[in-house]
């Protein structure tokens, strides 16, 4: 008898095989942030989850905060990423570009010297990871009004761009205190034009590239990903539950193909977050929810029988272990994560995880 986790659902136009996402993962791996024949090997290796969602994606030179992270505003990066999309597929996989810009959580040093961008002038906690070390977080140069119709229209862009690239689909991230995240709160937005103060304000700048988005790949095809109760990156608000809610029924008008809700991790909680119920999130939206935080096998299957979500992301569960659907099926032991080997390097902690036998 198949558990939970290994039934079929349906994401937007696809029926998916199984309920388990591989969850976006930076890595940075991608010298030049042209994506390689390294990464095309570890996201093959992965294959077999349900859905793959992409390592976070800058859409543009201005929505870069890590180094070594692919990108996807140029030819170079989108025949970068047809290699991956093409080698996920010879293994009849799924996988979705999820589309990035940091805003605030960056360096000048990945601009030339020119400040990073955000809703409003408010220095982060915290070090940047520049392609120098580890450096202070500078303040953010405020966006002006006019300028964001242009990166409404980069995503736009990176959209096509994605399909160019052969994707199955594209998750907008507006989580975990980036650029969309930070205009979705009150504690990193303090505008007084129309994308500042009120909850409707405040979401418009999301909704405003959900929008171009749908017009490339069809709502279908769209995912995005929310962490309302995320303290990451030095994230408050003031009433989350309001704002995303709010939001989520907003949302609800263009039948996305999921929304991929963070839940609050322990670290949350320890940073004081105003903790959203996923009960809350669940009664506001009418699709497919997929979640994340920090889950295993046995509470994922209880958040799927109880209902509360469709499907269930693992993060460094997938980081360690490429065939983990079978190692699930199999209740099969699982190998542990190297956090040494997460970020930068080769193929040893990416490529070299045993899979069973």
């Amino acid at each position: 008898m198949k558990t939970k986790l290994q039934t079929p659902v349906n994401i937007g136009p696809y029926q998916l095989p199984n309920r388990i996402v591989m969850a976006p993962l930076t890595r940075m791996r991608a010298p030049d942030n042209i994506p390689t024949e390294l990464m095309a090997s570890y996201y093959a290796q992965r294959a077999s989850a349900g859905l793959i969602i992409s390592e976070a994606t800058p859409i543009s030179p201005q929505g870069v905060g890590y180094p070594a992270t692919p990108c996807i505003y140029n030819g170079l990066q989108v025949a970068g990423w047809k290699k991956i999309t093409e080698a996920v597929h010879v293994r009849n996989g799924h996988i979705f570009l999820q589309l990035w810009h940091v805003g605030r959580i960056s360096h000048p040093d990945f601009h030339g010297g020119q400040l990073p961008v955000a809703p409003s002038a408010i220095t982060p906690k915290g070090d940047a990871v520049t392609p120098h070390g580890m450096k202070p977080f500078v303040t953010p140069r405020a966006l002006e009004t006019d300028e964001i119709p242009g990166i409404v229209e980069d995503y736009r862009q990176a959209a096509k761009n994605a399909l160019d690239a052969g994707f199955d689909g594209v998750e907008i991230h507006s989580a975990n205190g980036y650029l969309l995240d930070q205009f979705l709160r009150d504690g990193a937005n303090k505008r007084t034009d129309s994308y500042g103060g009120t909850l409707e304000n405040r979401a418009r700048f999301l909704l405003e590239v959900t929008e171009a988005v749908v017009t490339v790949w069809g709502a279908e095809r769209v995912g995005i990903r929310l962490s309302p109760s995320g303290t990451f990156n030095d994230m408050t608000d003031s009433a989350p539950e309001l704002m995303f809610v709010y939001l989520l029924e907003e949302l609800n008008r263009f039948g996305l193909a999921y929304l991929h809700i963070v839940d609050a991790l322990e670290g949350d909680i320890r940073h004081g977050a105003n903790a959203v119920n996923l009960d809350a999130l669940r009664k506001a939206y009418n699709g497919t929810l997929i979640v994340c935080g920090g889950y295993d096998q046995a509470r994922a299957e209880e958040v799927i029988a109880q209902g509360m979500a469709d499907a269930v992301a693992f993060g460094q569960l997938y980081i360690a272990n490429p065939d983990l659907v079978e190692r699930f099926k199999l209740n099969a032991p699982l190998n542990d994560p190297d956090p040494a080997t997460f970020y930068g390097g080769n193929e040893k902690g990416y490529t070299d995880y045993p899979m069973l036998a």
